[in-house]
């Protein structure tokens, strides 16, 4: 008998039967949907952290936090002799260096003030990482600096009083400051005990630029960014690295002071691409430098996800399982309703394999009609849970989900996954019939009872 008759006797003997083999494709699509569902959970969390991680730091980023010095696992701040050995690793595009000014940063302008983080850094190697600005330049004097995106946003009057925050957590406007800063001196106290007496000095710094906004709202940019020159007028005037005030109690070591001067509190290494950034991290681990990446990260989110989706995916099997108990009831009446049929094939010469080969299509036919209208399903299940969910949860409970959270998505390798299991197991539940089929007795399934 030719492949082609075989499909056609199949398909034939499945609609003698119609309702039983329809509750059995029923059973299996259910089944097949609920481990496609399932699953799809988990690659939707996934996703949403993956995501929210990519999103909250660059990818090809990679931040060192300092060099191991001996055996005591003691670790010494970068200086630019680290930095230029940065820059010479193969796959680096930039490397972004940051000193932190330590005083009480409190900028003003009029009536108005803030107080913020200020960071000594080198613009060109900004540039080159991909720092971008929403208004005005970068500087060119020693006097010219560069604010967050959020600090226009922060100055606030110096008569203001405790309310000065709205429903949104935002500064009312008729408290901060409403015009524009470009161009603009503020005013930056720096002070420094001397003989037990405080003096301050106040610098006048231009605003000429403002840096983009965060792409994440919680992620505020309230920074003021001064040039490498400014920072040695301020040491200069403290007699200490980085402004650092010393109290007129303290008793600081000069040795351990100044193994602070020209050092970095932040760098970070930009690489090419996302594929150089393993390769430039094992090149820093091997020179004894503690590195962070979020390269790292992903890997360990990826490794608990994937534990999570094998769970998912073994308990959906189980539905699939208990489906295979309805296809061997099926196959197994079919070869019990089938026995004059099989005792005519048989006399007429038909191959034992030709018998069990057609009980093993039938079976595979349900499995993979189940699988794909399962597959079908699943996708119009998907889609309307990540709808109706945060609906239901603004609705009962009144809280907003987090934005872009997908609760579930199907990849093409999880209905791939899901067709390859169906298709095993219904082979598995349809063999023991189709060979049963083969060992029918010829008389027996020919004699008719009169």
């Amino acid at each position: 008998m030719r492949l082609k008759d075989q499909f056609r006797f199949v398909r034939q003997n499945m609609k003698k039967n119609k309702t039983r083999v329809f509750m059995t494709i029923l059973a299996t699509a259910m089944g097949c949907a609920f481990l496609i569902v399932l699953a799809s959970v988990g690659f939707g969390l996934q996703k949403s952290v993956v995501d929210e991680v990519t999103s909250r730091r660059v990818v090809t980023q990679i931040d060192v936090h300092g060099k191991e010095t001996g055996n005591n696992g003691g670790f010494r701040q970068l200086k630019i002799k680290d930095v230029q050995g940065f820059e010479k690793i193969k796959n680096v595009k930039a490397v972004t260096r940051r000193q932190m000014l330590s005083q009480e940063s409190t900028f003003s302008i009029g009536n108005y003030q803030e107080g913020t983080e200020t960071y000594v850094t080198h613009f060109p190697s900004e540039v080159k990482a991909g720092f971008e600005l929403s208004k005005g330049r970068l500087p060119k004097s020693k006097d010219e600096i560069i604010v967050g995106y959020d600090f226009p946003l922060n100055l606030v009057s110096k008569d203001a009083g405790d309310d000065i925050y709205d429903k949104h957590g935002q500064i009312k406007k008729g408290f901060r400051y409403n015009g524009n800063l470009i161009g603009k001196n503020l005013k930056l106290p720096v002070k420094q005990f001397f003989d037990g007496k405080e003096q301050t000095k106040i610098i006048s710094l231009t605003v000429v630029g403002i840096s983009k906004k965060p792409t994440k709202e919680w992620n505020q940019d309230r920074s003021v960014f001064i040039s490498e020159d400014m920072l040695k007028e301020i040491e200069v005037f403290a007699k200490t690295p980085k402004g650092i005030v010393l109290e007129p109690d303290s008793k600081v070591n000069q040795k351990d002071l100044e193994q602070q001067r020209d050092t970095f509190d932040e760098v970070k290494i930009y690489a090419k691409n996302m594929e150089a950034v393993q390769g430039i991290v094992d090149t820093l681990k091997k020179q004894n430098y503690a590195t962070y990446s979020v390269v790292n990260e992903l890997k360990e989110v990826n490794m608990m996800f994937t534990i999570v989706k094998a769970g998912l995916i073994f308990i959906g099997t189980i539905a699939i399982l208990i489906a295979s108990i309805g296809i061997y009831n099926t196959m197994t009446m079919a070869v019990t309703e089938r026995a004059p049929d099989i005792g005519i094939m048989k006399a007429i010469g038909a191959n034992p394999k030709v018998i069990k080969r057609i009980f093993l299509l039938e079976s595979s036919y349900i499995g993979l009609i189940g699988a794909v209208i399962g597959t079908a399903v699943s996708y119009l299940i998907s889609y309307t849970v990540n709808f109706a969910i945060p609906l239901i949860i603004k609705q009962a409970f009144g809280q907003k989900t987090p934005e872009n959270l997908i609760f579930s998505d199907i990849p093409l390798i999880l209905p791939i996954i899901c067709v390859i299991i169906c298709y095993v197991v219904t082979i598995i539940s349809g063999y023991r019939p189709a060979l049963r089929a083969t060992k029918v007795d010829v008389l027996k399934a020919m004699r008719r009872e009169i």
